[in-house]
């Protein structure tokens, strides 16, 4: 019998770290379908592919090759064979991605993976719509929140921890864009599903959010 737990919420609100650290506490399987997307994102802008280009879009998607690893507990991508997990959260993919994941081509072929990687197995899977799209039927679901302003202060901590020039007006404005984009779009709406459970991480600490979500996943595995 499998598990399936679904975190969403919007960008900056830790859902990346919090599902790493759960997978790792209670031996779940991480599908991280945010690094799929930047994948996406970093190919197009590296062979020039346009959001409009449909077409390019497609024969892309029959090629692309994109791997997911587990390396000494840290989740490693590769595009093409190459490590790309520093490169997808550079500033130009974090600008794109947004509206890349609003492709409905796109998200179909990153539903598809993500529920052929997760059959019969024990997993936990973040994003915005995972919930609400992906596995409606999931037998966990939680929304991750937290203000505008303490997301853009955990994505300048992490930007500065991996070397990366950008500042906070920066990112504050890109999760501004983002939340309007995601909670607006026509495909992959950012929206919190009826059955989730609401959880607001502004003032907790990340272990203190592990604690709470794992808690949640016992409670309804107990039920």
């Amino acid at each position: 019998m499998s598990l399936v737990v679904a975190i969403d919420g919007p960008a900056g609100s830790g859902k990346g770290t919090v599902t790493k650290m759960v997978a790792e506490k209670l031996e779940l399987i991480n599908i991280d379908t945010g690094a799929i997307y930047r994948c996406v994102t970093l190919y197009m802008i590296r062979k020039k592919i346009e959001l409009t280009d449909i077409e390019k879009i497609k024969e892309m998607l029959k090629s692309i090759n994109i791997e997911l690893r587990i390396v000494n507990k840290d989740n490693i991508v590769f595009l093409e064979g190459e490590d790309v997990t520093k490169k997808i959260r550079e500033k130009d993919v974090t600008e794109l991605v947004s509206s890349v994941a609003r492709i409905v081509e796109i998200r179909e072929y990153i539903t598809n993976l993500s529920r052929k990687i997760a059959e019969g197995k024990n997993v936990i899977m973040e994003g915005r719509d995972i919930g609400t799209i992906v596995f409606p039927n999931a037998d966990v679901k939680i929304y991750l929140d937290a203000t505008p302003e303490e997301r853009a202060n955990r994505r300048l901590k992490q930007s500065i921890e991996k070397g990366i020039d950008i500042t906070y007006e920066e990112i504050l404005a890109n999760i501004m864009f983002r939340d309007k984009n995601d909670s607006t779009s026509s495909v992959g709406t950012l929206k919190q599903a009826d059955d989730a459970i609401y959880l607001d991480s502004t003032n907790l600490t990340i272990e203190e959010v592990v604690d709470k979500v794992i808690e949640i996943i016992k409670e309804k595995c107990n039920k």
